[in-house]
C-alpha cells in the first residue's frame, strides 16, 4: 500500500510538472512575435519613416535638444534599450531569487513591454520621440521578461529533461513567429484591398503583437509556480544597477568554469547574432535581392528553426548537448563559407543559406540555454540568467563592429560576411576546452548521465 502512494505521489508530480512546462512553453509563444514582427520586419524601417518625416532641412531630428540623424535614430534607440535592460535586469534577477517571487515580476515585465509594443499603434507622423520611448520600454521588458523565463528552466525540469525542453520552447518560439508574420504579410501586402494605408497596415501590425503578447502571457502566469527562496544571500541587500551586477560578477568568478561556458556562449553568440541582422544587408546590398525575397527568407527561417530546434534536441540525447552544440558551430562557419560563394541576383540559392540558418538557429540557442541551466548553482537562477541574458543582448555589438570595419576596409560584403567565422571558430576552441561535467559537479548540481 505504501509503495502504492509513492507511485501515485510521483505519477501526480510527473503531471504537475508536465503541465507547468507547457505552461512555460507559452511564454516564448506569447513574446517572440515581437522579436519577429516588429524588431526584425516592420519597425525598423517604420520608425525611421517617421523621423524622417520630423527631420530638419539638413535630415536631423532633434530629441531632447540633441541633434540625431533621421536614419540613425533607430540603431540609437535600440543600443539606449540594451543599456536599460543592463541597468534593470541584474537588479530584477537578485530580487526574484531572494524573495522567491518570480511570476509577479514576469507579469510586471510581460505587461509592460506588450502595452509599449500595443502602443506603436499610435506611431503616425511624426512621433518619433514616442517610437523611440516605446521601443526603448519594450526591448528592456522583452530583455527582463526573457531572463526570468529563462531561470524557470532548472526549477521546472530535471537535468535528463533539460535539453528537450528548452528546444521545445525555441520551438514554440519561432512557431507563433512564422504564424504571425504570415498573417502580418497578408495584412501588408493586401493593405488597399483591405481599406488601408500602408502606414496603418503596418500600425496594425505593431499593436497585434503587444495584444498578442499579453494575451497568451496569461497560459504562463497560471501553470508556474514560485518556489520558495533557497536562502542564497538572503542576508544581503539589493544594490541598484551595476553593483548588483558586479556582486553577480563576483559571485561567478567562484566558479571559473560556468563563467568560461557563458565567455564561449558570449563570443558565438556574438556570431549569431550579427548573421541575423546583416544577412538582409548582404542579401539587397551584395546580392541585390528585393525585399519581398528577404522577407520570405525570414518566413523561411522561422518555419524551419522549429524543426531545427526539435531535431537537435534530439541530438543531444544521442550525443550530449556540449557535443550537439559544438557540431552546430561548424554548421555555422560551414554556412558562411557557403554565402561567401553565393551568385548575385540568385534568391534560389539565398533561400538555401536561409534553409541552412534556420535548421542550426533554434537547437544552437535553445541547447546552449539548457546547458547553462546545469552550470547555475541553486538559489541563484534568475541572477546568473541576468547574466546570460546580458551576454545574449547586451554584447552583440561586437559582431556587428567587426562586420562594419571590415566593409570599410575592403568594400565587399562578401568579406564582411566570411569574417564572422571567427566568432564560432573562438566560441567553438572556447566551449571544447570546458569540462561540462566537472562544471556541473562545481555548482552543485546533480551531473546527468548524458550532458
Amino acid at each position: 500500500m505504501g509503495t502504492d502512494t509513492v507511485r501515485v505521489g510521483v505519477a501526480d508530480e510527473a503531471a504537475e510538472r508536465r503541465r507547468e512546462q507547457r505552461g512555460w512553453y507559452f511564454y516564448d509563444w506569447a513574446c517572440s512575435v515581437y522579436s519577429t514582427s516588429v524588431l526584425t520586419v516592420f519597425l525598423g524601417p517604420y520608425l525611421t519613416s517617421v523621423a524622417k518625416n520630423a527631420a530638419d532641412a539638413d535630415g536631423y531630428v532633434h530629441p531632447l535638444g540633441i541633434p540625431v540623424r533621421a536614419g540613425s535614430f533607430f540603431a540609437y534607440s535600440v543600443s539606449l534599450s540594451v543599456i536599460v535592460a543592463v541597468l534593470v535586469m541584474p537588479l530584477v534577477g537578485a530580487a526574484a531569487d531572494r524573495s522567491g517571487r518570480k511570476k509577479p515580476l514576469l507579469a510586471a515585465a510581460a505587461y509592460t513591454g506588450a502595452a509599449a509594443t500595443t502602443g506603436m499603434f499610435f506611431l503616425g507622423g511624426e512621433r518619433y520621440l514616442l517610437g523611440g520611448v516605446l521601443l526603448v520600454v519594450a526591448n528592456a521588458a522583452q530583455s527582463v521578461g526573457t531572463m526570468l523565463y529563462n531561470s524557470y528552466l532548472p526549477q521546472i525540469a530535471p537535468p535528463e529533461e533539460r535539453d528537450a525542453v528548452s528546444s521545445k520552447g525555441w520551438a514554440f518560439g519561432y512557431a507563433a513567429g512564422a504564424l504571425v508574420l504570415v498573417a502580418n504579410l497578408v495584412l501588408y501586402m493586401g493593405h488597399d484591398s483591405f481599406g488601408l494605408s500602408e502606414s496603418a497596415a503596418v500600425r496594425i501590425c505593431l499593436a497585434s503583437a503587444g495584444l498578442w503578447w499579453g494575451a497568451f502571457t496569461l497560459v504562463p502566469l497560471r501553470r508556474l509556480r514560485d518556489r520558495r527562496s533557497s536562502g542564497h544571500g538572503a542576508e544581503e541587500r539589493t544594490a541598484p544597477g551595476f553593483r548588483q551586477l558586479a556582486a553577480t560578477v563576483r559571485d561567478m568568478r567562484r566558479h571559473p568554469l560556468t563563467l568560461g561556458f557563458l565567455l564561449a556562449y558570449l563570443i558565438y553568440n556574438d556570431g549569431i547574432q550579427t548573421v541575423i541582422s546583416q544577412a538582409s544587408v548582404y542579401g539587397s546590398e551584395e546580392l541585390g535581392l528585393g525585399q519581398s525575397t528577404l522577407i520570405a527568407a525570414v518566413l523561411l527561417v522561422q518555419v524551419l528553426a522549429v524543426a531545427g530546434a526539435l531535431a537537435l534536441g534530439r541530438l543531444a540525447r544521442a550525443y550530449g548537448a556540449k557535443r550537439t552544440i559544438l557540431g552546430s558551430l561548424v554548421a555555422w562557419a560551414v554556412i558562411l563559407g557557403a554565402g561567401y560563394f553565393l551568385p548575385a541576383g540568385a534568391p534560389v540559392w539565398f533561400f538555401v543559406l536561409a534553409s541552412g540558418i534556420g535548421l542550426v538557429l533554434g537547437g544552437s540557442q535553445a541547447l546552449s540555454r539548457s546547458l547553462f541551466s546545469h552550470l547555475v548553482p541553486p538559489g541563484k537562477e534568475a541572477e546568473y540568467f541576468s547574466a546570460y541574458e546580458m551576454s545574449d543582448r547586451g554584447m552583440s555589438w561586437l559582431g556587428p563592429l567587426l562586420f562594419g570595419i571590415t566593409y570599410q576596409l575592403t568594400g565587399s560584403y562578401r568579406d564582411a560576411i566570411i569574417s564572422l567565422v571567427a566568432f564560432f571558430v573562438i566560441g567553438f576552441a572556447l566551449l571544447a576546452r570546458v569540462p561540462v561535467r566537472r562544471a556541473i559537479g562545481d555548482a552543485g548540481n546533480p551531473v546527468p548521465e548524458r550532458i
